[in-house]
């Protein structure tokens, strides 16, 4: 059964504006001096994978500075060099910071980069965090954020540990319960149980397809890789060695 989770962040730490100050300055000085430490090492590699976690870092980095038109500028190319070499953990994280950057494709990239850690065997965090940005970008009313949320839901319990599952399953316990309520106003766990069912929200094999066409209206015809090649490759296929943790897309 899915449960619904509301966060209370009432016991949250409370900062001075002095004190927020000073943090928010030392974070500024420390991602300035490691992107002058990622640059300097730049210079010395040659391994397109190697330079190509570098730029995703520094992207990364950029983003944390709020400096958008700077990680664009990294994050040129890094998609088709992870999926060539596999690493599409990376991958689809540097789809997630191109949508990060609020580029013309930005839509398109969240899109991708949902199609990727749902697929692959990634960081359930990552994952859960693309997945959240979806919701943010749907109507109030669409079922697609209630396919994402449940989606988030269902590979925390796949993927995770029992001691993880239990944190991350908090939060997309609450991100559920945040959609259900803006979807259909509802307030009650009696409800919400209701509300799941006739969403067939409990049932991955359904849930994951409608998951599938939202990814297609979000990217459209506009992929960074091959798709279809990818999905040929994937566990069911025996000549692949893919950890079988993903989900069927």
């Amino acid at each position: 059964m899915i449960h619904s989770t509301e966060n209370n962040s009432a016991d949250e730490l409370k900062l001075s504006a002095a004190e927020r100050l000073l943090m928010d300055d030392a974070g500024y000085a420390d991602r300035q001096d490691r992107l002058e430490t990622l640059k300097e090492q730049s210079k010395q590699i040659n391994n397109p994978v190697e330079l190509a976690a570098i730029n995703l870092e520094m992207a990364g980095l950029h983003l944390d500075l709020d400096e958008k038109k700077q990680a664009a500028v990294k994050l040129n190319g890094l998609v088709e060099i992870f999926i060539q070499h596999a690493q599409f953990e990376d991958a689809a994280r540097a789809c997630q910071y191109r949508y990060l950057c609020e580029e013309e494709d930005s839509i398109s990239a969240i899109g991708q980069a949902a199609w990727l850690s749902v697929t692959y065997p990634v960081d359930p965090n990552l994952t859960v965090s693309v997945l959240d940005q979806i919701i943010d970008e749907t109507p109030d009313e669409s079922d697609g954020a209630a396919v994402a949320a449940a989606t988030a839901h269902y590979i925390v319990d796949l993927r995770c540990d029992p001691a993880e599952k239990k944190h991350l399953q908090l939060f997309t316990g609450s991100m559920l319960a945040r959609v259900a309520k803006r979807h259909s106003k509802i307030e009650d766990d009696d409800q919400f149980q209701l509300w799941v069912r006739t969403m067939e929200l409990d049932e991955p094999e359904k849930f994951l397809v409608r998951l599938r066409n939202v990814i297609d209206v979000l990217v459209q015809t506009d992929w960074l890789f091959d798709r279809e090649i990818l999905q040929k490759q994937l566990p069911d296929n025996p000549d692949h060695d893919i950890d079988n943790t993903g989900a069927d897309l």
